[in-house]
């Protein structure tokens, strides 16, 4: 376990996740900011990119696991993500859409964004948020993050405008 939280859990994902990730990736709603669901290939590739960002950094996109009866319902969790020329620590969070509009994005978002600035000693933390995701940029709204740019991504031969959502550590140098 990585994280606490009232109502969740977050841990590193294992292979024993995949298929509970495929019922969120391979979900044409739920990846709407995607353009596409994902096939078993890219499903298996965001899985162990997953277990690289642990080995390399430390931290990557967790379980989300509810308490009350230990169903996996999505990854939130930090990222290393390019933002300009910079490469920026960025929260991320994509929910089985069974479980949308519950509180547990935020929920674990705040979680992520503690644990960023309380642990690895971050100064600020971002999320890149395409323009059209307006549940995601709500989400990133309530865990204190304002809009400082934007982005243009290209997936899947688009471009695809984001939205770039940060936050300061007001610890730091306290």
């Amino acid at each position: 376990m990585i994280l606490e939280t009232e109502r969740l859990i977050l841990r590193e994902m294992t292979t024993s996740d995949y298929n509970d990730l495929c019922e969120i990736l391979q979900d044409k709603e739920v990846m709407y900011a995607y353009e596409h669901a994902f096939s078993d290939e890219e499903v298996n590739n965001w899985l162990y990119n997953q277990f690289y960002r642990y080995k390399k950094y430390g931290f990557g996109l967790f379980a989300v696991v509810l308490k009350n009866n230990g169903k996996m319902i999505g990854n939130i969790g930090i990222t290393m993500q390019k933002f300009g020329d910079s490469q920026v620590a960025e929260i991320g969070y994509l929910l089985n859409k069974n479980y949308w509009g519950k509180g547990y994005a935020t929920e674990g978002a705040v979680a992520c964004k503690n644990y960023a600035f309380d642990v690895l000693g971050l100064n600020e933390v971002y999320s890149i948020i395409r323009d059209n995701n307006f549940a995601s940029q709500a989400v990133a709204k309530r865990n204190g993050m304002t809009i400082v740019g934007k982005e243009l991504k290209h997936y899947y031969n688009m471009d695809m405008p984001h939205s770039v959502y940060m936050v300061k550590n007001n610890n730091i140098n306290k």
